[in-house]
């Protein structure tokens, strides 16, 4: 579902730390736990279990991080996709604050598992800019600041004007911000194969190149590949947009949606275009999102697509809206340009849940850097024994698609047109 979408071409391949490939699995084996999925979720999953006590085995369909995981556009944005406001109004004040501690949690071990491990990726904890496409999502802006701050007790987020804005961000296009100083940047694919080690060194067996072809959950789990089999108490679904038809019972909770993403040429005086070293992305709902890398070049993602082909030309495709918000770059030279698929989900909120003795988690709607490490340790606790925390989670299971995964992509389309009409209205 990858293919053509030039994932091996990307800046982020084309910057990997070295990683030592693992082997594809061949015959049957044996384990505690079997981890579907080398990306955020499955590495953090297995990672927890293995430092529980867990034996676990790692089935990763291509290589490992080279999924959502390591194409990504890299923002750490504190929270859910849902914003403290509407957590109070959906959930009520209580649930609110629990979801919201929940997610700052999700930062904070994502922050301590690259202290800890000493994961090379480029790590940017300078902030996160939304920046306000229209004067109404600016009302909205100073609305949610104060719910941060006198119902969640964050005090980490503020709105800037348009003119500070303007100061934080070389684009005539935006009417003020939310700087929330929590957020930041990371190298999406070297934070997955910091993990994948770490994973490895607490004792976790890695197969690369070893899809699933089945799970049967009649006598413990038992996963098949084309080349072997893993016997296990217990299973981690960690697939992504990439489940495909391989559990369709949670399928049609999930809208695989493709994105795709360019860097440029690296750019002279790169803060005067983005200070601070922040990651940004803009209100509108069909987003666009951007920072700098390491190395001085702008990532710049975006663009509307409501089919999973790819376009020809993907530097084509994405140069507008590029231009759009810096004009003065219309003309830059783009050296990478890669796509591939996340997802979605009705509620924008993640699917977290169990189906026996299998657990799974996605549908991080945008918000999956850092909220994988908070389903991945709850997943691990849940299956130690301890389901408190897990249980909260699933309690916000998203509603099914209209009509299932059979109908869920035309209704998707017909959406998304009707949301990119409004972003321009």
């Amino acid at each position: 579902m990858n293919a053509d979408l030039g994932v091996e071409r990307s800046y982020y391949v084309a910057t990997a730390n070295p990683f030592e490939p693992a082997a594809p699995l061949i015959g049957e084996a044996r384990a505690d736990v079997v981890v579907i999925g080398g990306g955020y979720t499955g590495l953090h999953a297995a990672l927890n279990a293995a430092e529980r006590g867990f034996s676990v085995i790692l089935l990763e369909a291509g290589r490992i991080g080279w999924g959502a995981s390591g194409r990504n556009g890299g923002q750490m944005i504190p929270g859910w996709r849902k914003g403290a406001s509407e957590l109070i109004a959906h959930y009520g004040v209580a649930m609110a604050k629990t979801l919201f501690r929940l997610a700052l949690e999700a930062r904070a071990l994502t922050l301590a598992a690259i202290e800890a491990r000493a994961i090379a990726c480029d790590l940017r904890a300078n902030g996160h800019l939304i920046a306000a496409a229209k004067p109404a999502d600016l009302v909205r802006m100073h609305h949610e600041s104060r719910a941060l701050a006198n119902v969640m007790d964050y005090h980490h987020a503020r709105v800037l004007g348009r003119e500070e804005t303007r100061a934080k961000l070389d684009s005539p296009s935006f009417w003020g911000g939310l700087l929330d100083a929590g957020g930041g940047h990371v190298h999406p694919l070297n934070y997955a194969l910091g993990l994948a080690n770490a994973a490895r060194g607490a004792g976790v067996t890695l197969h690369e190149h070893s899809p699933a072809l089945s799970i049967d959950t009649r006598k413990g789990v038992l996963v098949r590949t084309s080349a072997g089999a893993v016997r296990a108490r217990y299973g981690v679904l960690a697939c992504d947009a990439l489940l495909q038809g391989l559990e369709p019972r949670i399928a049609g909770r999930i809208m695989p949606v493709a994105n795709y993403l360019v860097a440029t040429t690296p750019l002279e005086g790169p803060r005067s275009y983005i200070a601070d070293d922040l990651a940004v992305s803009d209100s509108r709902f069909v987003v666009k999102y951007f920072r700098f890398s390491a190395d001085g070049r702008l990532i710049f993602g975006g663009g509307e697509r409501y089919t999973r082909a790819p376009p020809s030309d993907i530097p084509a495709f994405v140069r507008p809206y590029l231009a759009r918000v810096f004009p003065q770059l219309a003309e830059v030279r783009i050296d990478y340009a890669w796509g591939g698929l996340v997802s979605i989900t009705m509620s924008r909120l993640p699917h977290v849940g169990r189906m026996g003795d299998v657990f799974f988690a996605h549908g991080y709607s945008g918000q999956g850097v850092l909220i994988p490490a908070l389903a991945g340790k709850v997943l691990a606790e849940a299956m130690a024994g301890t389901a408190e925390r897990f249980d909260v989670l699933a309690s916000i299971a998203p509603p099914e698609f209209p009509g299932g995964a059979a109908l869920r992509s035309p209704l998707y389309v017909l959406g998304m047109l009707w949301y990119a009409l409004r972003d321009r209205l």
